[in-house]
């Protein structure tokens, strides 16, 4: 029985313990756990607040927290829907504020805890809202049904590795019977590397940094990541997340050369093929001087490119994992899904990288505007109808 297919009690999260590293797009993920020898950074002691227009672990805290863990459930159909997204988010407050015992006296740190919803409970409230649309499926999936989509996403980050586990065990047993886990996954980041100033992005297990494109400044982040409405998903985003393995050997046998030619980047450095700084934008014209593009035609820069694929730019965060295979949970928010599923249709017709990828596991979840303690997670968009939840 594959991971996908197995469902385990909320008992079982205990033993998960967040031990995988990060990545990108459709490909990348950190080395793995320290070297012999090596020791961890200290864990991070700065609080992050829950509360806000928009829910913590998105753009908050900066950079994102090493560890993660995502569950991914399914709710009963009798399930009231916004007594339980309420209930949640006070366990959220409570959790984070490491004032409930659930905790079992670890200190929170920078913990966060991110909620959406799948199409399946937008619909429910519209069938014209953004988040009610379901991913379609796309080339070189291997998907059991077990882990294709999902009705609830509960994404948990920290420095503190070992607080993962006991919170997805707090969640789940403040949902009880309500909530039934779908799929999970851990993953860990790596180290970060220096991008811009203020800006950082870890390498990935093919050696690449990874994460250097996206929705960095405000302008931006209103643009391109948050909706802006209508007004019960105003605050809100949408977020995509694909667990994929990744075929590190074979990429390993490519010269160094030819696997920066499968990235369209140098690899020590992050510079584009075509010249410049590590931010600045590929040159996606420039040849050589007997007619060649310094950066391939099929190099993954140019395939996922924004302005190419003509969407807005998507915030990307990718963990790398270890279970049940080497691969990366890859994570994006946009505030258009378009954004993400013209991207890779795009690169399934002809992109370098995914040939060393198999997608494992897929869902798409409308990210809950911000909560706090006068206005309950999901207030907004499942209370906002007047119909019974």
């Amino acid at each position: 029985m594959s991971r996908a297919d197995h469902r385990p009690s909320r008992r079982a999260f205990l033993g998960v313990t967040g031990t995988a590293m990060a990545a990108g797009l459709a490909a990348g993920c950190e080395s793995g756990s320290p070297q012999s020898g090596q020791l961890d950074a200290p864990a991070s002691t700065t609080p992050v607040s829950p509360t806000g227009q928009h829910q913590a672990g998105i753009t908050l805290p900066q950079p994102a927290q090493p560890n993660l863990l995502a569950v991914v459930a399914d709710l009963g159909d009798a399930v009231a829907v916004g007594p339980l997204l309420a209930d949640l988010g006070q366990a959220i407050l409570t959790l984070t504020a490491g004032t409930d015992a659930r905790l079992l006296g670890l200190p929170p740190g920078d913990l966060t805890v991110t909620i959406g919803v799948g199409p399946r409970l937008v619909r429910m409230v519209g069938p014209s809202l953004p988040g009610a649309v379901d991913l379609p499926q796309f080339s070189r999936e291997q998907i059991a049904p077990q882990a294709r989509g999902g009705d609830l996403l509960i994404q948990i980050c920290a420095s503190d590795a070992l607080v993962l586990p006991i919170l997805a065990a707090a969640l789940l047993d403040q949902a009880g019977d309500r909530m039934h886990e779908r799929w999970r996954q851990s993953g860990r980041r790596g180290s970060n590397v220096p991008v811009d100033q203020g800006l950082t992005a870890p390498r990935n297990l093919f050696g690449f940094i990874d994460g250097i494109v996206g929705p960095h400044t405000t302008v931006q982040e209103q643009r391109d990541l948050w909706l802006a409405g209508p007004a019960p998903v105003a605050g809100g985003t949408i977020a995509v997340l694909r667990r994929m393995e990744l075929d590190l050997p074979r990429f390993a046998t490519l010269s160094v050369a030819d696997q920066e030619a499968v990235f369209g980047r140098y690899r020590a450095t992050g510079v584009p093929l075509s010249g410049g700084t590590i931010t600045s934008d590929p040159n996606l014209g420039a040849k050589t001087p007997d007619g060649r593009y310094l950066i391939p035609a099929d190099a993954h820069v140019r395939r996922a490119h924004s302005n190419v694929v003509g969407v807005g730019l998507m915030l990307r965060r990718s963990y790398s994992t270890d279970e049940p295979a080497p691969g990366l949970l890859f994570i994006s928010f946009q505030n258009d899904i378009r954004t993400f599923t013209s991207t890779l249709t795009r690169m399934d017709h002809s992109d370098a990288l995914l040939e060393f990828t198999t997608t494992t596991a897929s869902a798409t979840f409308l990210i809950l505007p911000g909560f706090d303690q006068q206005h309950p997670l999901g207030a907004t968009l499942f209370h906002c109808t007047g119909r019974p939840q």
